[in-house]
C-alpha cells in the first residue's frame, strides 16, 4: 500500500479510499492524545455538529467546549476508528473506545458511528452517535 501524505489533503477532500482512510487514522490519533486544538482545526469555521442527544450546534468554539468537556471526563482514553466508506465528499467510520470515567473511576467502553461531510479537506458537518457502558456490563452482553 502506498503511503498517503496528509499534507496533500490540507485544502482538498480525500479522493481515494487510501486518502480517506489516512484522514480517519489521523483524526483517531488526535482523539487518543486529546489534541483539542488540532481536532478543532480539522473542522470548517461554520461546522454543523449533530452528535448523539446534544442539540444541533455550529461553530468551532462550541465544538472546542465539547472536546474539552469530554477530555476532562474521559481519562486514559483509547480510541480506535475504522474507515468504512468514501462517497464523493462524505466519509463514514465506526469507532470503539475505552476510558476511565473521571467522576466515578469506572472503566467504560463505547461504540459509535460517524458521517463526515467534507469541504476543502475539513469536516463541515459531523453527524455521530454512540453508546457507552461500564466494562462490567459489557462482559455480560453475550447473555442476550
Amino acid at each position: 500500500m502506498a503511503v498517503v501524505s496528509l499534507q496533500n489533503l490540507r485544502y482538498r477532500n480525500p479522493r481515494t479510499v487510501e486518502e480517506a482512510s489516512a484522514m480517519v487514522g489521523y483524526v483517531q490519533s488526535l482523539f487518543n492524545l486529546w489534541n483539542v486544538d488540532a481536532l478543532v482545526a480539522g473542522f470548517t469555521p461554520n461546522c454543523v455538529i449533530r452528535f448523539c442527544d446534544l442539540p444541533e450546534f455550529s461553530g468551532r468554539e462550541l465544538l472546542r467546549k465539547l472536546f474539552i468537556s469530554r477530555s476532562q471526563h474521559q481519562k486514559n482514553y483509547v480510541h480506535i476508528k475504522t474507515f468504512r466508506s468514501l462517497m464523493n465528499d462524505t466519509i463514514s467510520n465506526t469507532w470503539e473506545s475505552q476510558w476511565q470515567d473521571a467522576l466515578t473511576g469506572q472503566t467504560m467502553t463505547g461504540f459509535g458511528c460517524e458521517v463526515w461531510l467534507l469541504r476543502n479537506g475539513k469536516i463541515a458537518v459531523w453527524e455521530g452517535a454512540f453508546n457507552a457502558s461500564p466494562v462490567s456490563w459489557r462482559a455480560g452482553a453475550d447473555e442476550f
